[in-house]
């Protein structure tokens, strides 16, 4: 398998906070760039260097950055999405603290080139019994009975490829009536509202922090067809959404689902599902505990490789 490099531009004071995101995602093995960190490495006066490598040197002036790799495929794309589609929302948790430029560099993928990087390696992909995502720039054979769900995802998360997603639509497949309200927090690519639309759902509201995945989301709306019955917001979930929900779908990250965990019940209803995914496995019990104490019961679960899907009610 090829890889490819990605170098995530902060600040020292916001390593720990940005490496916990990228752990979140699934990401392993972080590599830590700080001149800060170098520096006190050389004035420790408990060792004596005799010689430090040249490039080692480059440290003492470096811009501090979380070096990581992801795999140079779809599954990887849909990866970078994800972490590029939140990681600002990373400032307005923590306003105190320096996070720098939150700025992502990469020797395989250029800025320029990042939405048509999609067409390398996406392809249909079926989901669950009667799901096949289609990017809009290929045709797919559907069986009968059979529902195509065109995406251009651009460049936000949610193509159908990852697992989490995977897992929110074949619980959408299972929860959704013709008379279905949806909620759908962090929608990214609009990917889920708008398959509960093509389910038959009523009516689906999406909201994102991201203005850039709420453009997206509409326009894959209407490539569906379903646009006219979707209303999208950009900001605070709290501050954007009101009223309850037959059916709420939350793929976001562990530490975003356990914070949403103290706010979500105000939008459900005794009958409402909740849908949350985006658990990698070593979490599910940190977001398990904070359901549970936030008055949520869950209802089911499904799990591909290390990622984890939910449902759950009100208890």
């Amino acid at each position: 398998m090829e890889w490819t490099q990605i170098k995530l531009y902060t600040a020292t004071p916001a390593i720990e906070i940005v490496s916990g995101y990228l752990i979140s995602h699934g990401l392993r093995g972080l590599m830590i760039e700080d001149a800060e960190d170098f520096n006190d490495f050389l004035e420790d006066t408990t060792v004596h260097w005799d010689y430090i490598d040249d490039e080692l040197m480059k440290l003492k002036e470096c811009e501090t950055a979380i070096v990581f790799y992801i795999p140079d495929n779809l599954q990887g794309l849909e990866m970078l999405g994800g972490i590029r589609n939140g990681i600002e929302a990373l400032r307005n948790e923590a306003p105190e603290i320096d996070f720098g430029r939150l700025a992502f560099e990469s020797e395989q993928i250029k800025e320029e080139d990042w939405e048509t990087a999609w067409k390398k390696y996406y392809h249909p992909v079926r989901i669950g019994k009667h799901l096949v995502v289609c990017p809009c720039w290929e045709e797919c054979e559907l069986d009968d009975g059979d529902i195509r769900v065109t995406l251009d995802p651009g460049m936000a998360f949610g193509t159908g490829t990852h697992e989490t997603t995977r897992l929110c639509m074949q619980f959408l497949e299972e929860a959704i009536t013709p008379d279905s309200s949806v909620l759908d927090i962090g929608t990214g690519s609009g990917i889920l509202a708008t398959t509960a639309l093509l389910l038959g759902a009523e009516s689906a509201v999406g909201v994102d922090i991201d203005e850039l995945a709420v453009k997206i989301a509409q326009e894959n709306a209407d490539l569906n067809g379903v646009g006219d019955r979707i209303r999208l917001y950009c900001g605070d979930l709290t501050e954007q959404v009101n009223g309850t929900f037959d059916v709420i779908c939350a793929n976001i990250v562990a530490d975003v689902l356990i914070r949403l965990s103290q706010t979500v019940t105000r939008f459900m209803r005794p009958d409402t599902i909740l849908i949350v995914s985006g658990i990698i496995e070593d979490r599910f019990g940190d977001v398990t505990a904070a359901m549970e104490q936030a008055g949520l019961r869950i209802t089911g679960k499904k799990q591909e490789n290390d990622w984890v899907s939910l449902q759950l009610c009100l208890a």
